[in-house]
């Protein structure tokens, strides 16, 4: 298993890339927000040598709206993958699993060069998805051992904690395997 962390406009623009393989960069969320540290925490991990992805925090409605956002505000780089952030919003509410399906199905057509995965909690992924649609993998949020979520379907990423930051793990052979994944080989 690979090692890797998601990050965003809470953790600092520099981390440490010791013993990671990737990062996860909050770029967007909803048709407006840009992550402030996006530039900089998109070199740290590149000069670390970790494979870059790139997750929009989906809002319900406007996905057209939305996922020009996102591409607009992100480099567009062979072997970076693309994420959905797909959960409860701050006040509650969460885009359907119709906009989620909508929301990766455009990606894939703006960018059919990358990989596009969804990031979603264990509860949503039980409970609120209608279709177990995931793009070209599931990453999957359930804190239990890492590489151990409680779900039958295949998933690609595992984020198993959130303490002290978000940890994640890929279920690669190495690094190299990793990025010919998202290179599409």
């Amino acid at each position: 298993m690979l090692h890797g962390v998601d990050i965003s406009a809470f953790q600092p623009p520099s981390y440490s890339t010791d013993d990671l393989s990737f990062v996860f960069v909050k770029a967007t969320e909803g048709r407006s927000y840009t992550n402030p540290h996006l530039e900089a925490q998109t070199r740290t991990g590149r000069k670390g040598g970790l494979v870059v992805g790139f997750y929009h925090f989906l809002w319900p409605g406007r996905i057209r709206a939305q996922a020009r956002h996102f591409l607009s505000k992100i480099p567009d780089k062979a072997g970076d993958i693309l994420a959905v952030d797909w959960e409860a919003t701050g006040n509650g509410s969460h885009a359907s699993s119709k906009d989620k399906d909508r929301f990766i199905r455009r990606l894939k057509k703006l960018r059919p060069h990358h990989r596009v995965v969804l990031y979603t909690n264990r509860d949503f992924w039980l409970n609120a998805d209608t279709a177990s649609y995931a793009g070209d993998g599931l990453w999957i949020a359930d804190y239990v051992s890492a590489g151990k979520p409680r779900i039958k379907a295949d998933w690609r990423f595992h984020q198993y904690t959130s303490h002290p930051h978000d940890k994640n793990v890929a279920r690669f052979a190495d690094q190299d395997a990793l990025r010919r994944w998202a290179k599409g080989a």
